[in-house]
């Protein structure tokens, strides 16, 4: 009995020696073959992903020690974490080898639970997770946040009336600045002091040093209202006047007159405009005439949700029009008749896989190139891929159908082509009907994928906003996208209740 006990001892042993040397290598020694192999394969992913990461971080030091030493001093938490990670799985492994074959049985999940943990390190760690990033910046994003969930200031506005008022400055300055403007009574009037003045100009180092200040004095404005200042230079280009990047604003006293210090900014000229130019500073000031208008960002919004409604429909056509009697290919009750209709379904079957494996996003980039910019691209992409995902849906629903019907209808000597359309068809409705309801519902929600790559639809639009940074306009899009799902979702619905 001792003997026996002392033999089983040594093979625990033996086989955990194996697992510390080669993690997995005692699992699979044991018959455990899956088991180890999972060990084997989790330990090096893990130690080879560590060893990119210290690379990475180090990679503009001369050995792998001196890398080591970099990463550590710049990540100490995650190189100790998962340091002691995989000591503790490379233990727990040799551990695991030692209870199976002492006691017949394995180490549990704790084993497994270190693995999924110290690969969430890495992955934490990949993915560039930075909660206090995320906490400290999102200050930054309430403002650009707030205007995408309430953008409706975009939408709509009143008709603005605009009075504005200029005032010229030379550049450099000569013998004969130019005078004050002549006012007229009870027209809006400014004046600058001094009337010239130095641009602002880039150093060597594309650093702005300031030109000259100038105060800029208005009157007969309306009351208590923003007027906005712009720059004219003397080819006609104009832009609002920042100032350390922020837009010039000023405020009209009780009177209508205002006082604002501004900088002469800087403007790359022609070489042809050498010598003294002459520039204008010019005062606007809008106010609302009252009658409401619609925007274009919100025109824009309509027709292209409307222009996304139809690519998913047409999609979803075609997609139905072609999936149909490819699905009958597919569907292995009904093709595996002969070894030559069983050659077919394999190759439909193959033919779907591969289709449907391509993301819309990638057979939209091929259409664009196919046939340019627009719509009729984001079509060719739900198409495709909506035959091959309808064609594969409707394929199993045929395959499990009743074959009760199919042996009555066959016994009564109908043809091939008779019993699909009296046996199969018959119970093929309402699944195919909540099939196609479904995929309209995905390809109208794809239409705003789509258009982020040239495929037209409210997508196109959406990421040209995004870009702008006009968060607004973003926000229609995206209200517009949500209600619309909303919308197609209780259609959908609706219909398929009434056919289902």
């Amino acid at each position: 009995m001792a003997e026996t006990k002392g033999k089983n001892t040594g093979r625990s042993l033996l086989h955990a020696l194996f697992s510390l040397i080669l993690p997995g290598l005692g699992q699979i020694i044991l018959g455990e073959i899956q088991r180890g192999i999972i060990l084997m394969s989790s330990i090096v992913s893990m130690g080879l992903i560590f060893i990119w990461r210290i690379e990475l971080a180090g990679r503009h030091e001369p050995n792998f020690l001196d890398a080591f030493h970099k990463s550590l001093e710049l990540k100490p938490v995650f190189i100790s974490l998962v340091i002691i990670g995989l000591i503790a799985i490379w233990i727990l492994n040799a551990l695991d080898a030692y209870l199976h074959t002492k006691k017949g049985r394995r180490g549990g999940f704790n084993i497994f639970f270190l693995v999924i943990v110290v690969f969430f390190i890495l992955g934490w760690e990949i993915s560039e997770i930075n909660p206090y990033k995320m906490i400290t910046k999102a200050p930054e994003a309430l403002t650009p946040l707030s205007r995408v969930l309430w953008p409706w200031k975009a939408a709509i506005a009143h008709k603005m009336e605009t009075v504005s008022a200029r005032a010229a400055v030379l550049s450099p300055c000569g013998e004969n600045p130019p005078g004050r403007p002549k006012e007229v009574p009870g027209k809006p009037y400014i004046y600058v002091e001094p009337t010239c003045g130095e641009l602002s100009k880039l150093d060597k180092n594309n650093k702005i040093i300031e030109g000259t200040t100038l105060t800029v004095f208005g009157k007969n404005f309306k009351p208590n209202s923003e007027v906005n200042l712009w720059w004219i230079d003397p080819i006609g280009n104009e832009f609002r006047l920042r100032q350390r990047g922020e837009y010039v604003v000023t405020k009209t006293d009780s009177q209508g007159n205002f006082k604002i210090k501004i900088i002469m900014p800087y403007r790359l000229m022609p070489p042809s405009a050498e010598g003294k130019q002459i520039h204008h500073v010019e005062a606007r000031q809008q106010t609302p005439t009252g009658a409401v208008v619609i925007n274009d960002p919100l025109k824009l919004t309509i027709s292209r949700m409307i222009e996304t409604i139809f690519m998913g429909m047409m999609a979803t056509i075609f997609g139905i029009f072609f999936a149909i009697p490819i699905s009958f290919l597919a569907a292995r009750n009904l093709m595996s008749g002969s070894w030559i209709t069983l050659t077919i379904y394999y190759m439909t079957r193959t033919v779907l896989n591969i289709v449907r494996s391509i993301e819309p996003l990638i057979w939209a980039l091929i259409a664009v190139v196919w046939v340019g910019l627009g719509p009729f691209a984001g079509i060719i992409a739900l198409s495709f891929h909506s035959v091959a995902a309808l064609g594969k849906l409707y394929s199993e629903a045929i395959e499990s159908i009743d074959p009760g019907p199919i042996e009555a209808i066959q016994a009564t000597g109908a043809t091939h082509l008779q019993t699909i359309m009296y046996a199969v068809v018959p119970q093929m409705i309402p699944p195919f009907v909540s099939f196609s309801i479904y995929r309209w519902d995905i390809n109208v929600r794809m239409s705003t994928v789509i258009g982020l790559v040239g495929g037209g639809g409210i997508g196109f639009l959406l990421v040209q906003y995004i870009r702008l940074l006009d968060y607004r306009a973003a926000g229609i899009a995206v209200w517009f996208i949500a209600l619309t799902v909303a919308m197609l979702d209780y259609v959908s619905a609706e219909i398929r209740r009434r056919f289902v």
